[in-house]
């Protein structure tokens, strides 16, 4: 697992997994060791928009196979939460949809996704979700959303990358777009 933080367009970055069940997993990934079996991968673009914060918030991704072309985008919303738990949901949403284990590169310009990944998790899971404030333990922030990622991730080879908002990245834009359209449609009542 890493997390690197880049400009470049995402559409050269590959490399994780995602699989569906706890035990069909660990099997998976053994007989793919032992046969030198290949597993898809799947760029996983994803963005989290919130107005306040808290406040009403959306999240949306991209999932692309390269190798069809194919491509699933979704969006959601909720009336009442923040942008971190938005970038989490957004990533949460795209791994749940993928239908087998995959090597997946999500590529997201949320630095709390990329280093709560990469630093923060290992430490949350061996202290019970807990995190030292000031010398104490105290509960994580967005403790559930934080555990479902971590599930997703024992399942999948996945890897993260970090593009910068806001500056022009085609699939980060339309990502952004398609989360601020979800929590303004919430709000219309559409």
């Amino acid at each position: 697992m890493e997390w690197k933080s880049t400009s470049r367009q995402g559409d050269e970055l590959m490399d994780g997994t995602r699989a569906t069940d706890g035990e069909e997993t660990a099997r998976q990934k053994q007989s793919d060791r032992r046969s030198g079996a290949s597993l898809p991968q799947v760029l996983l673009y994803s963005d989290g928009a919130c107005s306040g914060n808290p406040g009403p918030g959306g999240w949306a991704f991209i999932l692309r196979h390269p190798a069809s072309g194919k491509e699933l985008v979704q969006s959601g919303a909720e009336r009442e939460t923040t942008n971190n738990r938005m970038e989490l949901t957004a990533v949460i949403r795209g791994l749940e949809a993928l239908r087998r284990r995959s090597r997946v590169t999500v590529i997201t310009d949320s630095q709390y996704v990329g280093k709560g990944f990469s630093e923060w998790l290992p430490g949350w899971r061996a202290n019970g979700w807990m995190r030292k404030v000031k010398g104490k333990l105290v509960p994580v922030k967005n403790d559930d959303l934080w555990r479902r990622l971590a599930e997703l991730l024992d399942k999948h080879e996945v890897q993260f990358r970090h593009v910068y908002g806001h500056t022009g990245h085609a699939e980060n834009e339309r990502c952004d777009q398609l989360a601020v359209e979800a929590y303004r449609k919430l709000m219309r009542g559409e």
